[in-house]
This record gives structure tokens, C-alpha cells and sequence, in this order.
């Protein structure tokens, strides 16, 4: 019986059979060569947001869990302004058309319309910004705050941890436009990417809390 010998490279060392033809396998190492700097990068931001994901879950449950516990206090229904989330999540969707915008200029290397359209994004994320504030301010002053029962604890929490990504996404976005003026697209090209992410998973949680909190809030 013959035996049929395995292949083997130049240097008579056995080749894998499973990559035998195969120029797509991207293992780091092989003849594909290591992921682009820009998928890592993406990579290991997207570990973070999921990261950040976890912690908001938490919040979504005991706010569902707490929803009930007013302690004879004003529910959803008499406290929320339909019309202000309403505006509220008309801006915050905007911004992420915008946001959207800045990253098709940035890949164009556009540096006036990237600038423009994060200028957009930002004005409607300081929009949205003020109308939680005005809400949250007017709730306080008028003796529903955080304190007056387990509903508003989780309410504010949940809201504000929101707002407060939202208030640190504005900070990034600032100092990003003062470098890209500064400095062009070089340094900070894969911060705008990044950006990218964050601020889009903040809009797909801001539709979570509208649904969750605002408009089953408004139906108990």
C-alpha cells in the first residue's frame, strides 16, 4: 500500500490543511498579517461599552422592580411632561444623525464638515442636557426629589446616569473639535471613531429609558 506524505513548506515543515489555499484567515500571525489598528482600537472600545451596558442594566431592573413603589406619592403619569421627552428625544436623535454625518466627513478627511456636523451634534446634546435639567430642577423644587420615594430614587438614578454619559460625551466632543482645529485629523482620528460609538449607544439607551420609564411610566 502507498502512503500518501503530508505537504510540508519550502523549509519541510507539515502545512495545516485547513489553511492549505486559504488567504483570509487572519490569525495575527499567518500570512494575512495582524488586525488594522482600527479594528483593535474599535475592539477593545466596544468591551468598554459593553462594560458600561452591564451597569445600566442594573439600573433598568430596579427601576422596573421599584416603577409601583411611590409611597402615596405622584406617579409617572402626573409628574412626566409628554411633550418635553418628547423634544428631549427628538434632539438626542438628531444628534445622532449628525454624529453619523461627522463620521461620514471624517472618512472623507472633510475637516470643515466634521466640524460643522460635531458642532450640531453637540448644541443638541447641550439641548437635551438643559431640558432633563429644567425637568429635574422644576421636580426637585416642587418636593418630588430623589427622596420622597423608591419610584423617584430609581427614576433619578437612572435618568441622571444617563445624562451625566451624555455631559461627559459633550467634554470628549469638545476637546476633540479644539485638537482637530488644532492639530487636523493625525492625532485624533480613531477618538472620532471611538466617539462615534459612545454617542450612538447613549441614543439607543436614551430610547430604552423613553420607552421603559416615560411611556409605560405614563400608563401606571
Amino acid at each position: 500500500m502507498t502512503m500518501i506524505e503530508a505537504p510540508t513548506t519550502a523549509h519541510g515543515r507539515p502545512v495545516d490543511p485547513y489553511r492549505l489555499g486559504r488567504t483570509d484567515l487572519a490569525t495575527g500571525h499567518g500570512e494575512a498579517g495582524p488586525a488594522s489598528e482600527r479594528v483593535i482600537i474599535a475592539f477593545g472600545f466596544w468591551i468598554f461599552l459593553l462594560s458600561d451596558i452591564v451597569m445600566f442594566s442594573a439600573f433598568f431592573a430596579a427601576h422596573a422592580v421599584l416603577q409601583t413603589a411611590t409611597d402615596n406619592g405622584p406617579t409617572g403619569r402626573e409628574l412626566f411632561d409628554p411633550s418635553r421627552v418628547a423634544i428631549e428625544t427628538g434632539c438626542l436623535l438628531a444628534s445622532s444623525f449628525t454624529c453619523g454625518l461627522s463620521a461620514v466627513a471624517t472618512n472623507a478627511r472633510n475637516l470643515f464638515w466634521t466640524q460643522a456636523a460635531l458642532l450640531v451634534t453637540g448644541l443638541l446634546g447641550l439641548a437635551f442636557l438643559g431640558l432633563e435639567a429644567h425637568e429635574f430642577s422644576g421636580m426637585i423644587a416642587n418636593g418630588v426629589g430623589p427622596d420622597r420615594s423608591a419610584f423617584l430614587s430609581s427614576f433619578f438614578a437612572l435618568v441622571g446616569l444617563h445624562g451625566a454619559h451624555v455631559g461627559v460625551g459633550l467634554l470628549w466632543l469638545g476637546t476633540m473639535m479644539a485638537q482637530l482645529f488644532v492639530k487636523g485629523f493625525g492625532s485624533i482620528l480613531y477618538r472620532l471613531i471611538c466617539f462615534n460609538l459612545f454617542w450612538h449607544v447613549l441614543d439607543i439607551i436614551w430610547v430604552a429609558i423613553f420607552t421603559v420609564v416615560y411611556l409605560i411610566g405614563e400608563g401606571r
